[in-house]
């Protein structure tokens, strides 16, 4: 068998360039707002892995673009990361937000505090040519709003119990509060929105939700099943769903929920049961994740969609990197494959969720295609991984809103995904 490398960090596929205004003799863009034109041919894409030309396909039918175009944009995600973590630390004093648009045109924006104007530049992929957007009049610097979320969250929702989940809204550089609709019903939305700005330091707006909020509940039809007490006290079995493998050198094993029943047992796609010992569960603030092993070996691949063979890991996304507009997929044994946009990187769930208050780590993806017993499942784009499973926020009418997700650089300590 093929000695299986632990995964220590993400590393680029292929290097972009950075092509600022002016370079090669061309004239410096007059605004912000500036779109650089595509070339007007565009090579073939290059081959893509089996796994992200099913994401492709999904990415097409939700977007409006050919495959090949899909295809293009994908890798280019991939491939722009470490610019966009570059324009990151170049403007960090001044970053309010960094996100990906899709329609009408591929982009990446960057929303900066002040005045000053930066013009338009251009990251060139190995197929295809991604404009930089430089926008201005962020409302605060993403640094302050986390550090806002975290000193002041608790002072928030005591104050403004109708306040559900809190988050760094990039697209304008100020606080995004949940609230429910049936909460705002019956308050003062401007007004709550200018507490929530006086206690928090930092510009807050109100988004109103028809929803609900909750960790996936363990009985959606998943592969890794245990029993616990249930409701009413008597014992059942639960379900989750498993996400990646990992080893700490010596065991591997899979990841899954924390609030999963602690002894599992795999459920393979031919029924066949593999008893799993639990090792640990983190659940508290900025994880949710446990650790089952087996005697036999885990495989360095993960199922994502029932129309393919399991798909290998091929290396992670840090959340660091992961940008609003990202790309991703998910697999629930309730729901199913699906993919969507990332909503928000710095999101922090209601407090009970994380036995105490969350911290402003937990990344937001759009809906509707969340349920529960999706927990525990992998959140992921081709053979990278994204995160892990952890809850969710439903519409009255049980639809999903958005899921977040703890990301896969908070495993615990010791533990390490298996790559193929």
């Amino acid at each position: 068998m093929e000695r299986r490398a632990l995964v220590n960090g993400w590393i680029a596929a292929a290097a972009i360039a950075l092509v600022p205004p002016g370079a090669a003799g061309a004239a410096p863009q007059p605004t912000a707002e500036a779109v650089l034109p595509a070339p007007a041919v565009l090579p073939a894409p290059a081959p893509a892995p089996a796994g992200l030309a099913r994401d492709a396909r999904e990415y097409a039918r939700q977007i409006g673009v050919s495959q090949e175009e899909a295809v293009r944009r994908l890798q280019a995600l991939e491939e722009t990361v470490a610019a966009t973590d570059r324009i990151a630390a170049t403007y960090r004093d001044r970053l309010a937000g960094l996100w990906i648009e899709h329609v009408p045109a591929f982009r990446i924006v960057v929303l900066l505090t002040g005045d000053a104007p930066v013009a338009t530049e251009a990251l060139v992929t190995r197929d295809i040519v991604v404009p930089v957007v430089y926008q201005t009049g962020g409302a605060a610097t993403r640094e302050q709003l986390v550090a806002a979320i975290s000193a002041r969250q608790g002072e928030i929702r005591a104050a403004l119990p109708s306040v559900r989940g809190i988050g760094a809204d990039p697209k304008s550089g100020q606080l995004a509060l949940m609230v429910r609709a049936e909460d705002a019903a019956f308050t003062d939305l401007e007004a709550l929105s200018a507490e929530a700005t006086a206690i928090a330091g930092v510009p807050a707006r109100v988004r109103v939700l028809t929803r609900t909020d909750g960790n996936f509940r363990l009985d959606g039809g998943s592969r890794v099943e245990g029993t616990a007490d249930g409701p009413a006290g008597a014992p059942r079995t639960f379900v989750c769903t498993a996400a990646f493998a990992v080893s700490d050198g010596v065991r591997s094993g899979l990841t899954t929920a924390a609030h999963c029943p602690d002894t599992l047992s795999h459920v393979g796609p031919d029924g066949v049961r593999t008893p799993l010992r639990f090792v640990g569960q983190w659940g508290a603030g900025y994880q949710d994740v446990q650790v089952n092993v087996a005697d036999l070996p885990f495989d360095p691949a993960f199922r994502a969609d029932p129309d393919g063979p399991p798909r290998p890991l091929t290396g992670w996304r840090n959340r660091a990197s992961t940008r609003v507009g990202d790309f991703v997929c998910h697999r629930g044994e309730r729901t199913g494959y699906s993919c969507a946009q990332v909503e928000l990187v710095d999101f922090a769930p209601p407090a009970p969720l994380c036995a105490g208050e969350c911290n402003p780590v937990w990344v937001a993806v759009a809906g509707p295609s969340c349920r529960y017993g999706d927990s525990g499942g992998p959140v992921f784009l081709g053979g990278t991984a994204f995160g892990i499973l952890k809850g969710g926020s439903y519409e009255a009418s049980g639809t999903c809103s958005f899921y977040y997700y703890m990301s896969v650089d908070y495993l615990p300590q010791g533990w390490s995904l298996i790559r193929g």
